[in-house]
């Protein structure tokens, strides 16, 4: 079959994908008159995945969904999905012998503490749950398959990110809207806030800020207990699904020592196993967020556990397994690396002309004009950590390679996820605060009245690690790293809530350019004669709140690869080994350029109908209106 595809790929793609499949990058997206064989490979693709995986035999099998048009779902999706499982499985197992050649804690003292190794058992508790696939209703699915550590915790398939954008969940091939953000340094985000002198939300996790913090008054904890119960990631229909997934554990007794020794005696009705291994979203739940039938008791019980998981993994994420502070970075403001000329200019590129500071924060002062001097010092006290806490909208183009866009009819369990299909528009924190479609409820109804001021706005992600990739292929640019006078390739990688930029120089480009290079047109359509993303930007999805500190910042073609070059210092696992960045078993890309990387996946936008009055005409309005 595998045999069949490639020569229907080579024989109807373009001479830049013919390129790409001759390389070995494994990225071939299905092209034009492909569908029926997209069909036959996902109609057998249960056989394919128990035979690739080397399955745990408790994976269970769930229907596939494949409403897409040829080329959304690269053609090695399979195999990278059962790669990644793999090693999920190998680090849960790493997990599990560091966990049993731990000593216990003990405890004493008041309040009652757990001593010597109680911080630890808490850190690997987290990991286990993290790297635990059982956790999904087809057994299929860990918060890791969309998070591992050699890419930061971010997205681990090269054609996924090239491609369709958003991981399958465990309902093989539902997605969501979203790239999978890195975990680095998301625990030190605070609950979200609205600074009424600055007219500015600062905090929470997640793109939008859904996650928080309200209750746990943690935003990293509750935004782990987001993916287990949402349909398009591991896809529990009841928060009480973790609850027994982890009284049947093999670190049960790990979560008993940390949380107590009666946290997890519930009772489950007989139907709990049955209910667990159906994916949310099912016709047959009725619209029920809470199918199992708990007594109060039982149910408060579950909640708690439940509480304990999102702390737990919290956990886990502040260790220095995760948020190291290890970088070229950080031993540079101890005075224990040397920048090369590339990076300091960078460097000082990032905290002047270039502006990238004002947002990615460094704890020093931005000087913007030639005749400025910055006298800050470096925060060596206390290590920036390259983000604002903030949210902004940037104009990023709407990219229709994004998954959910397709999603428009129902799957076997007649669950639609996207019924609005391309009359959606992703207003980020605008749609959060409306409690609108696809979002998170919003808890605070003082913020309601705000949510015009933010259509478009997404989480200023931290600059950490952004250009963290595996060993084997050690940067996220085309054509990739020179190892001992030999190219090793490069690991592709997504940037911005909805992927459309695949490469840092791609991402300072954007920056440097967006209103040098504007058309009003979208993605896939660039006048004959403009490249699209070198000297063609198409229009924002959203143009409300847009960030006009950037768009045009004067960067000479040398000055944006300074900025790369600075960028990636702030990759950790400089001083000391970065944990579990061996565990990469795929194949590294070679050929191209970062300015034009991912270009020849580029797919034209389609027509776009006006914005969904579920999107766009629920209260308060946008201003102005959204088309």
């Amino acid at each position: 079959m595998r045999e069949k595809i490639k020569r229907i790929a080579v024989s109807l793609l373009s001479s830049a994908a013919i390129v790409a499949l001759l390389t070995g990058t494994g990225l071939i997206s299905l092209p034009l008159g492909t569908q029926e064989t997209v069909n036959e490979q996902s109609a057998s693709s249960g056989a394919t995945r128990a035979k690739d995986t080397g399955d745990k035999p408790h994976q269970q099998s769930l229907p596939d969904y494949n409403p897409y048009p040829p080329g959304i779902i690269p053609a090695d999706l399979e195999s990278e999905i059962a790669r990644v499982l793999r090693e999920v499985d190998f680090i849960e197992n790493r997990a599990l012998a560091r966990w049993r050649a731990l000593p216990p804690p003990i405890q004493t003292g008041q309040p009652p503490t757990l001593q010597n190794t109680g911080t630890e058992s808490m850190e690997t508790l987290g990991e286990l749950m993290n790297f635990d696939r059982n956790m999904s209703p087809g057994k299929n699915q860990a918060c890791s398959s969309c998070h591992m550590p050699y890419v930061a915790f971010s997205g681990p398939i090269p054609s996924v990110n090239a491609t369709m954008i958003a991981y399958p969940g465990t309902v093989h091939f539902r997605a969501g809207k979203r790239t999978a953000q890195r975990y680095t340094y998301s625990p030190f985000f605070p609950v979200l806030q609205y600074n009424q002198d600055q007219a500015l939300f600062f905090g929470g996790n997640f793109w939008d800020s859904r996650s928080t913090g309200f209750r746990l008054r943690n935003p990293d904890a509750e935004q782990a207990q987001h993916p287990p119960v949402d349909t398009q990631e591991m896809g529990n229909p009841d928060t009480a699904c973790i609850a027994y997934k982890l009284s049947q554990s093999a670190y049960k007794p790990l979560f008993e020592l940390v949380w107590g020794k009666a946290s997890l005696d519930i009772k489950f009705p007989r139907d709990t196993d049955r209910i667990c291994a159906t994916p949310g979203g099912a016709a047959s739940f009725g619209g029920d967020t809470t199918p199992v039938k708990l007594k109060p008791q039982d149910r408060l019980r579950a909640n708690e556990a439940y509480n304990h998981w999102g702390e737990s993994i919290d956990a886990y994420e502040q260790s220095v397994q995760v948020s190291a502070f290890s970088s070229k970075f950080d031993a540079f403001v101890k005075g224990k690396y040397t920048m090369t000329q590339a990076e300091m200019a960078g460097y000082n590129l990032f905290k002047g002309k270039a502006n990238c500071n004002s947002c990615h924060v460094d704890g020093r002062g931005t000087t913007l004009k030639p005749d400025q001097v910055d006298t800050s010092t470096a925060a060596a006290a206390n290590p920036p950590l390259f983000t604002c806490f903030g949210s902004a909208n940037e104009g990023v183009p709407l990219n229709p390679r994004v998954a959910f866009y397709y999603q428009t009819k129902p799957d076997a369990l007649k669950f639609t996820a996207n019924p609005l299909g391309f009359a959606y528009r992703d207003l980020g924190m605008g749609t959060f605060l409306r409690s609108g479609f696809g979002a998170a409820p919003n808890p605070n109804q003082n913020w309601t009245p705000l949510a015009p001021t933010v259509d478009g706005q997404f989480q200023v992600s931290t600059a950490r690690n952004v250009a963290m990739a595996p060993p084997q292929c050690p940067t996220t640019e085309a054509p990739g790293a020179i190892v001992n006078g030999k190219n090793v390739g490069y690991f592709q990688k997504e940037f911005f809530h909805n992927g459309y930029i695949k490469s840092l120089k791609q991402l300072v480009h954007f920056y440097n350019t967006r209103d040098v290079y504007p058309y009003n047109v979208t993605s896939g359509h660039c006048p004959d004669g403009t490249i699209e993303k070198v000297n063609c930007w198409p229009m924002p999805e959203v143009r409300n709140n847009m960030d006009m500190t950037s768009g045009n910042l004067g960067l000479t073609d040398e000055e944006e690869n300074q900025i790369v070059a600075f960028l990636q210092t702030l990759t950790d696992g400089f001083t000391r080994p970065y944990a579990n960045s061996d565990t990469f078993t795929g194949t590294c890309m070679t050929g191209g350029s970062a300015a034009t990387q991912g270009n020849e996946f580029l797919i034209p936008t389609p027509p776009l109908p006006p914005c969904a009055s579920a999107v766009c005409n629920v209260a308060p309005a946008p201003s102005p209106a959204i088309p």
